[in-house]
């Protein structure tokens, strides 16, 4: 569930960023001159009010983010399954070909693929020999067999140092399941406080009572 909640709250963030920045600051401005000083200045704003993780190249991720998947917040929630992280969106969106990039973002929710999983299909051009193939069960079982050993790492999402530093924790493992939890809580109170009107924590540990115990999720 931990995992699941970094998950959710990265993506959220970064979606929410990034259309502030289209619509607010570059205000559909495409000129490349202009979005570029606009996003330089806003990079050094943040990064002098809330540090590291606002540089230039991240904030254009985000706004790159927004344009390529504007539905993608109605799909995010918690409870949202097969859900992809913001690493996997960090690399769909060098995917220049709107139907590849889609058909790989589905590719790799209904079939879990890790995050290394996609960045090597995606730069061996994985969709494109697949869909030229006329034999393509051999295509689909060899990338099976070539990125299995992948697919093994469960931890590679907690070592992936984005995720560490949306936390504030060090770019390791050497962390506990609370201080994991305590980051996460941490984030989401100063997020939805930014937010603003409409938006609301109503606490760390809330009380919850049922018929047979009570706890504190």
């Amino acid at each position: 569930m931990a995992y699941h909640a970094v998950n959710v709250s990265l993506v959220q963030r970064n979606w929410l960023l990034g259309k502030r920045i289209a619509e607010e600051e570059l205000q559909g401005q495409e000129r490349a001159k202009y979005g570029t000083e606009v996003i330089k200045k806003l990079s050094r704003e943040l990064t002098d009010i809330y540090g590291k993780g606002f540089d230039f190249s991240t904030l254009y991720k985000f706004t790159r983010f927004y344009r390529l998947f504007p539905e993608i917040l109605d799909s995010v929630s918690p409870k949202s399954v097969p859900f992809l992280t913001w690493t996997h969106y960090r690399i769909l969106i060098q995917v220049e070909n709107d139907e590849a990039r889609r058909w790989y973002a589905n590719e790799a929710a209904q079939e879990t693929w890790g995050v290394r999983t996609l960045q090597r299909n995606i730069s061996s051009q994985y969709y494109s020999r697949l869909l030229k193939s006329q034999h393509k069960d051999l295509v689909r079982n060899e990338m099976i067999q070539l990125t299995s050993p992948r697919q093994q790492d469960k931890l590679e999402f907690i070592k992936n140092p984005v995720v560490a530093e949306f936390l504030g924790l060090s770019p390791n493992s050497d962390f506990t399941e609370n201080d994991l939890e305590t980051s996460i809580i941490s984030n989401l109170q100063k997020f939805l406080m930014e937010l603003g009107k409409g938006f609301a924590f109503v606490a760390r540990q809330q009380h919850i009572r049922t018929e047979k115990q009570e706890y504190f999720p």
